[in-house]
């Protein structure tokens, strides 16, 4: 098979069980692979400056034990409940919306999201799901207390605890994407990859994956580190209806085993034992019903029912559909006080791993889960 743009990592063996690590079984700030120095962080070095909000550097010690499993919840989109004229979401006068492209993305100045009314955040919601990325300037989100803004993302879902990253003290719902200004690993990651694009949603091995999700900026470097967005609605528009047809009724195997493994193996920690579920390989969305493809590179791992040759050449076209249509893509950059909010069920997303070493990025994610994937029957 020829190479692709992107690689279906294959499935490891899941018959392990995590082995249970207490709080003195950690070098909170040693984690090979997640290394930071914590003086350097909070004074600053020559080329970054001290942390932004040293209350939000990530700690690995928010837990003595393991977690459960995640139960089943019933979900409720709030987007049900929106006036679609957003009139508290995008009050005339006063909200300024610049669409990036026709199909995803939109920036909004004007409006801050830590004043909204229960009004406004169902329309949040909606708006979210239509737009599929919404880049929101001028924020005062980082610097609300941080269980303010726990408890404002709350409204949206229940909170993912997610199973290996940091987190800010005492915040495990708060995933930390955190590379430091004395992480040297930017030139080691290209010693071994020709790009750095890794289109994902998040977490996507959950029974219930998320929904509405909030990404809120907390230092940046100077240029780079944006991060890329496609639309998996349009993604599937663009498919024949025949092939849309042979797609509907198809699962596909979701799993987190990697992403476990490979924290164990840098040292790092594993707060649950590893999950895979099955999910619909096109799935509808509660409010809007618009289909949209859901797999992806980073946690899909096989089409169910399909000898591993038929799966591996299916997820390969659709990777590759996903990837090229630059058409069906936004790309973010980050500014001090923003807020990217985006529906996972309609969009994935990549990071862009091009600033130069000495720089910092932090990034924190609030991720509320939705409700279980499913899809509506395929309409001619």
């Amino acid at each position: 098979m020829a190479p692709s743009i992107t690689e279906t990592t294959p499935l490891r063996d899941t018959s392990f069980s995590v082995p249970l690590k207490t709080d003195s079984g950690y070098n909170k700030e040693n984690i090979i692979g997640y290394r930071y120095e914590t003086e350097a962080e909070s004074k600053g070095t020559i080329k970054q400056p001290p942390a932004s909000f040293p209350h939000y550097l990530p700690v690995w010690d928010n837990e003595t034990e393991r977690y459960p499993p995640l139960e089943h919840f019933e979900h409720y989109d709030h987007g049900k409940d929106a006036d679609p004229l957003f009139p508290d979401l995008l009050p005339e006068g006063q909200a300024k919306v610049d669409d990036l492209t026709a199909f995803i993305g939109s920036e909004v100045h004007g409006v801050q999201l830590s004043k909204l009314s229960k009004a406004g955040k169902d329309q949040l919601a909606l708006y979210v799901a239509q737009r599929r990325v919404v880049v929101f300037r001028d924020q005062d989100f980082a610097s609300l207390p941080i269980q303010e803004a726990v408890d404002y993302a709350g409204y949206f879902g229940r909170h993912h605890i997610h199973q290996t990253s940091g987190a800010p003290k005492g915040f495990p719902e708060i995933h930390l994407v955190y590379r430091g200004a004395e992480d040297r690993t930017g030139g080691a990651f290209l010693a071994q990859r020709t790009n750095t694009i890794a289109w994902h949603s998040d977490v996507t091995f959950e029974k219930q994956p998320p929904g509405t999700t909030f990404l809120y900026i907390l230092d940046a470097p100077s240029t780079g580190g944006d991060t890329l967005f496609a639309d998996m609605v349009q993604a599937y528009k663009r498919l024949s209806p025949e092939f849309q047809k042979r797609l509907h009724g198809l699962k596909a195997v979701h799993s987190g085993v990697e992403q476990v493994n490979a924290s164990l193996l840098r040292g790092g920690i594993a707060r649950r034992d590893p999950v895979t579920s099955e999910h619909p390989v096109v799935r509808t969305h509660p409010v809007t019903g618009e289909k949209a493809l859901y797999v992806n590179p980073q946690f899909t791992r096989s089409i169910v029912g399909y000898k591993k040759e038929e799966s591996d050449y299916l997820l390969k076209f659709l990777y590759d559909h996903i990837a090229l249509s630059q058409d069906l893509q936004a790309r973010i950059r980050w500014r001090a006080g923003t807020v990217v909010v985006w529906d996972n069920r309609l969009a994935c997303h990549s990071a862009v791993f091009d600033w130069e070493d000495g720089q910092t990025r932090h990034v924190a994610r609030l991720t509320p889960q939705a409700e279980p994937p499913f899809e509506t029957p395929f309409e001619e």
